[in-house]
C-alpha cells in the first residue's frame, strides 16, 4: 500500500511537470495562434540553465556555482524566456508552417549543443548530481515523493491561476483578437509583433521552469531527454485537454501521461525483455488511438470550447418567416 502510494505521488509529480510545458504552450497556440514545434528545446534551456546555476563545481565543465535551487528555477525562466523572445523576434514574421518549421529547427540547435559542447553541458554523458528538493528524505521514497508532489502542486497552481487572470485581462483579450482577426486588432492599433513576442516569451519562460523542475526532481539530465518525442507528447495533451482551455492543458496531460505510462507497463508485463525494445512503439500507438478517438467525440479536446449549432426547431421556425418576407 505504501508502495502504491508513493508511486502515485511520483506519477501526479511527473504529469503536472508536463502540465506546466502545456500550460505553457497553451498560451502560444490555444490563446495567441503561435504554432510551436519547439517545445522541448525551451524545456531543455531550463533544465540545463537550472542544473550549471545549482550543482557544485565540476572541473570537467563550465558552472557549478552552487546556488539554490529557488534561483536556479528563477535563472531558468529568464533565460527561456529570453530565449523565447528572440526566437520570437527573429521568426514570428513568419506564419504556420514556417513558423513550425524554424521552431523545429531552433529545438534542434539546442539539443544537438547539449549533446556536443560537453566543456559546458557535459555532452552526452548529461549531468548529475544535481540537487534535489527535500533530498534528504531520499531514503523514505514515500516522503520525498510526497514532498515533491506538494512544491511542484504549489507551482503549477501558482502558474495556472497566473494564467487564468491574464488570458481574462486587457492582456488577454488582445491575443484572442490577434488569434481570430489579427486586422481587426491592428486596426484599433494594437501591434501584433509586439504582443505576439511577449506571448512567445512568457510561454517559453514556464517551459523552461517545467524542465528546471524535472531535472531538480530525477537528479540528472541528458540530451536524450529532450528528442523530438517530448514536443509530440505535450502537444498530444494540448490537444486532448482542447487548446485555448487552461484546465484542458492539466486534465490532458494527466490522462495522456496515464495512458504512456499504463501502456508503458503493460508491454513489460506482456512481452519479453528480448522483445520489449520492439514492443515501446505501441505506446506511440495507444496515445495516437487515443487521440483519434476523442477528436471523432470532441473535436476540439475535452474542454474546449464546442461550435454552438443551431437546432432542428430553431431551424424549422425561422425559416417559414424567412419564406414569407
Amino acid at each position: 500500500m505504501m508502495d502504491l502510494l508513493g508511486y502515485g505521488a511520483f506519477f501526479l509529480t511527473t504529469a503536472l511537470i508536463f502540465s506546466l510545458v502545456t500550460l505553457g504552450l497553451n498560451l502560444q497556440w490555444g490563446l495567441t495562434g503561435l504554432f510551436n514545434v519547439g517545445v522541448a528545446g525551451f524545456v531543455a534551456i531550463g533544465a540545463y540553465t537550472s542544473a550549471l546555476l545549482t550543482t557544485p563545481d565540476d572541473a570537467a565543465r563550465l558552472g557549478g556555482f552552487g546556488l539554490p535551487i529557488l534561483v536556479g528555477w528563477l535563472g531558468a525562466m529568464l533565460v527561456g524566456g529570453v530565449a523565447a523572445a528572440l526566437t520570437g523576434i527573429a521568426t514570428l514574421r513568419l506564419r504556420s508552417d514556417y513558423l513550425a518549421i524554424t521552431t523545429f529547427g531552433v529545438a534542434v540547435v539546442v539539443q544537438l549543443v547539449a549533446l556536443n559542447a560537453q566543456k559546458l553541458t557535459g555532452g552526452p554523458f548529461g549531468i548529475g548530481f544535481i540537487p534535489r528538493p527535500f533530498g534528504g528524505l531520499a531514503e523514505t521514497p514515500l516522503l520525498f515523493n510526497l514532498s515533491n508532489l506538494a512544491v511542484v502542486s504549489m507551482v503549477t497552481l501558482i502558474v495556472y491561476l497566473a494564467l487564468e487572470h491574464l488570458s481574462r485581462s486587457p492582456w488577454g483579450r488582445v491575443l484572442k483578437a490577434l488569434r481570430e482577426d489579427e486586422r481587426a486588432a491592428i486596426s484599433l492599433g494594437k501591434s501584433a509583433r509586439f504582443y505576439r513576442v511577449q506571448a512567445f516569451a512568457v510561454g517559453g519562460a514556464i517551459m523552461a521552469l517545467a524542465g528546471a523542475l524535472q531535472a531538480h526532481f530525477t537528479g540528472f539530465i541528458a540530451p536524450d531527454n529532450y528528442l523530438p518525442a517530448l514536443t509530440f507528447q505535450v502537444w498530444v495533451m494540448l490537444i486532448v485537454g482542447g487548446s485555448g482551455s487552461n484546465i484542458g492543458a492539466v486534465i490532458g496531460s494527466i490522462l495522456v501521461w496515464a495512458i504512456w505510462a499504463g501502456s508503458g507497463a503493460l508491454t513489460s508485463v506482456l512481452f519479453s525483455p528480448e522483445q520489449q525494445a520492439r514492443a515501446a512503439s505501441l505506446q506511440i500507438v495507444a496515445i495516437g488511438v487515443m487521440l483519434c478517438v476523442i477528436l471523432l467525440v470532441r473535436p476540439n479536446g475535452l474542454f474546449g470550447d464546442r461550435p454552438r449549432r443551431p437546432r432542428f426547431g430553431k431551424r424549422a421556425r425561422v425559416a417559414p418567416s424567412e419564406s414569407g418576407s
